[in-house]
């Protein structure tokens, strides 16, 4: 398991090298991580708006994107995951095996769909167009609901007698107690969204609006003499810390699961 950790993490170490390595050290195919020329130039370049770069924009239209998306989602897929578990209304099921069905549609089928939706609501080149179509998350509704189904009953007659309503039930003493879930599905709804590069490249065009996805595309392909690796490569790692963070301050959820028992 060792050799093999080692084997996975040294193109990422090497990433992480190449990004502080002048081009022509790149591209003359060495794969050493040290450099005899540590430089870091493109970091510079990329945090500098002066030099023409977008990146710190670009930074910040993935982090408003990513941040509104996955709160958004959180309580929605949440309210509909406890809607589908714990309440009783007409349709219920039917409604549950609609949404089983809905996860076996593909999503590149409504690609274009979605497209003329959103150009005909006059959303494109905006935020909206990423956010909105993805407000819920089939996935997450049905993980949730899932979780809710094993939920201590007890603990909401608890509330009820204590003179809470169902809504105050499900936001002061549900949710709270549904951290393990919430986390885990925060955390890959927000991957999902900073991650995405098919909907930010079919609907934004203003390059001031586009996400660090598009931007290091547009990146990569707007260096006219040569691919400058080594800025891809600064901007890459600078791209994946976030997320990084991300996962070391939800670390212990995730170690806690999805699991709920009746002591808790």
């Amino acid at each position: 398991m060792i050799i093999y950790a080692g084997i996975t993490l040294y193109p990422f170490l090497w990433a992480i090298a190449a990004s502080f390595k002048p081009l022509s050290e790149i591209t003359s195919g060495s794969m050493a991580l040290f450099s005899k020329h540590f430089t870091a130039e493109q970091y510079a370049y990329l945090f500098n708006p002066q030099s023409g770069s977008l990146f710190i924009q670009w930074t910040i239209n993935s982090l408003i994107i990513s941040t509104i998306g996955t709160a958004i989602n959180i309580f929605l897929n949440s309210m509909a995951g406890y809607a589908l578990a714990k309440l009783s209304f007409p349709g219920r099921q039917r409604i549950y095996y609609g949404i089983l069905a809905i996860m076996t549609v593909p999503g590149q089928i409504l690609l274009i769909p979605n497209f003329m939706i959103i150009k005909n609501l006059g959303m494109l080149d905006t935020f909206t167009a990423l956010i909105l179509p993805a407000a819920i998350n089939i996935s997450y509704i049905f993980m949730m609901r899932q979780f809710f189904l094993n939920f201590p009953s007890d603990v909401e007659e608890a509330a009820r007698i204590d003179g809470l309503s169902r809504t105050g039930t499900f936001f002061r003493i549900v949710m709270p107690l549904a951290r393990p879930s919430i986390a885990t599905q925060a955390v890959f709804i927000f991957m999902g969204f900073w991650n995405n590069f098919l909907q930010p490249m079919l609907y934004l065009r203003t390059p001031s609006n586009y996400t660090l996805t598009v931007g290091l595309q547009m990146l990569q392909s707007a260096d006219q003499g040569g691919t400058m690796w080594n800025r891809i490569m600064a901007a890459s790692v600078l791209t994946i810390i976030p997320i990084i963070i991300l996962y070391i301050l939800f670390n212990n959820y995730f170690l806690q699961g999805i699991r709920m028992d009746g002591e808790k």
